[in-house]
């Protein structure tokens, strides 16, 4: 993950090294029967991902004043919903992209079956890590959690913004339409995972209003972001395919603003992110620093 802040590079790789630990431990070993299966889900788990999700699970749970260790298992059930939404967001009958992260993707180095069963398995597997008991958090609070994750993953979500996402294409959208559309399809998993990170660490209600305003705000800057680096960035770099969205006439910000003008919106939510995290102090820096590298990043 690129930065210059020596500080943010350190606790970023802290934070890969904590949730792909954790992760290795959850996930099936490759021996075990079904043997495909497994290998494939954690081919598609362990596939050079930059880890945002967890690394926002753990920013956030310690400018609540958490723990790490008591954020690992929201860290890996927000990177299994994220993986498996890759896995099935690639396959044919959605995006049909050969690419990810540089590689072939789940259903191109496999099958489509597996990949499909790929995506059913790291979900179900999610939730059954969140439902295991943690040290420190109420039972409440634990369904509270499962709950989030639920909506996030579910047709009011992450499944929902990709359906509005399929039936956009070649359609005209206007800029609200498309920040629905996005809130619901990439923000959604943003915004539970700031919104776990708080809950793990026993976040105040007044700490989880404020980093949910955060989250709104920097899962539309990530996506801006990404849109800009569909045009601007080649495959190499991106690890998936340049110029798709445009190719399948999908509805984007540089396509309604234009790119200066999806640049400058990348700036006005990133100041609008940092201004929630006022009320934080120090314990959000880490926050901060990440909020920078969603709309300074390259790929």
């Amino acid at each position: 993950m690129p930065q210059t802040d020596p500080d943010f590079i350190a606790f970023a790789n802290q934070c890969a090294s904590r949730v792909e630990n954790a992760l290795g431990a959850h996930l099936p070993a490759e021996d075990i029967a079904p043997q495909s299966l497994h290998q494939a889900m954690r081919y598609a788990t362990f596939n050079g991902g930059k880890r945002v999700r967890p690394l926002l699970v753990y920013a956030s749970g310690l400018a609540c004043g958490g723990e790490l260790p008591a954020l690992d298992a929201s860290a890996c059930a927000v990177e299994l919903i994220h993986s498996y939404s890759l896995v099935h967001d690639d396959l044919p009958a959605m995006d049909n992209d050969d690419l990810r992260r540089g590689k072939p993707t789940c259903h191109k180095a496999y099958d489509e079956a597996t990949a499909v069963l790929v995506g059913d398995a790291l979900q179900s597997l999610a939730f059954e890590i969140l439902a295991r008991p943690v040290a420190d958090i109420s039972p409440g609070t634990q369904l509270q959690m499962i709950q989030i994750l639920a909506n996030t993953s579910g047709s009011r979500g992450m499944a929902g913004g990709q359906a509005m996402d399929i039936n956009g294409v070649g359609q005209e959208m206007s800029l609200p339409e498309l920040e629905i559309m996005h809130i619901h399809k990439t923000g959604a998993l943003i915004h539970a995972s700031v919104q776990l990170g708080a809950l793990s660490a026993g976040g105040s209600p007044e700490q989880v209003a404020k980093l949910e305003h955060f989250a709104k705000a920097i899962g539309l800057a990530f996506q801006v972001q990404d849109d800009i680096l569909d045009i601007t960035t080649d495959t190499r770099t991106l690890g998936k395919t340049q110029g798709k969205d445009a190719a399948d006439n999908k509805p984007t910000y540089p396509a309604l603003l234009g790119l200066d003008g999806a640049r400058q919106k990348a700036q006005e939510l990133l100041e609008e992110a940092l201004d929630a995290l006022a009320h934080f102090g120090a314990s959000a820096r880490h926050l901060r620093r990440l909020a920078d590298y969603v709309v300074g990043r390259t790929y």
